[in-house]
C-alpha cells in the first residue's frame, strides 16, 4: 500500500471542480459519519445552593460592540465605524447598512464602551453585549 502525503491529497483537490468536490465532501461525511454542525456545550448544573458553580463565577471579559440603528447621520457612523474597525469605506458602510447587527466583536468593557459612545456621538444607537 502506497502512503499519499498531505500536498498530494491538497495538490489533486486543487484540480477538482466543485461538483467534484461538493461529491467528495459528501463521500467523507458518509464514510466518516461526520457533519459540519457544530457541537453543543452544556452549561453547567445548578449547585446546591443554586448557582452555577464555577461559571457563576467567571466574569465575561469579551463583549460585542451592536449598532441598532445607524440614525439620521448615516455618513458620519459609517466614518466611525471605519475608525474604530479599520475596515475600508464599502465594508463599514455594508455594516452600518445591515443594522442591526455587530460592529466589533471580542473587545473588553473599556474598549467596547469608547466604541458605543462614539458611536452615539454621531448620531447611532449602538449597545454593548
Amino acid at each position: 500500500m502506497a502512503t499519499v502525503s498531505k500536498d498530494d491529497i491538497l495538490g489533486a483537490i486543487d484540480t477538482m471542480s466543485v461538483l467534484e468536490l461538493s461529491e467528495l465532501v459528501d463521500a467523507l461525511k458518509e464514510k466518516y459519519n461526520v457533519t459540519a454542525a457544530p457541537v453543543a456545550v452544556a452549561a453547567a448544573a445548578p449547585t446546591e445552593d443554586g448557582s452555577n458553580g464555577a461559571a457563576a463565577e467567571a466574569e465575561q471579559t469579551e463583549f460585542t460592540v451592536h449598532l441598532e440603528a445607524a440614525g439620521q447621520q448615516k455618513i458620519q457612523v459609517i466614518k466611525a465605524v471605519r475608525e474604530v474597525t479599520g475596515l475600508g469605506l464599502k465594508e463599514a458602510k455594508g455594516v452600518v447598512d445591515a443594522a442591526p447587527g455587530a460592529v466589533k466583536e471580542g473587545v473588553s468593557k473599556e474598549e467596547g464602551d469608547q466604541i458605543v459612545t462614539k458611536l452615539s456621538e454621531v448620531g447611532a444607537t449602538a449597545e454593548l453585549r
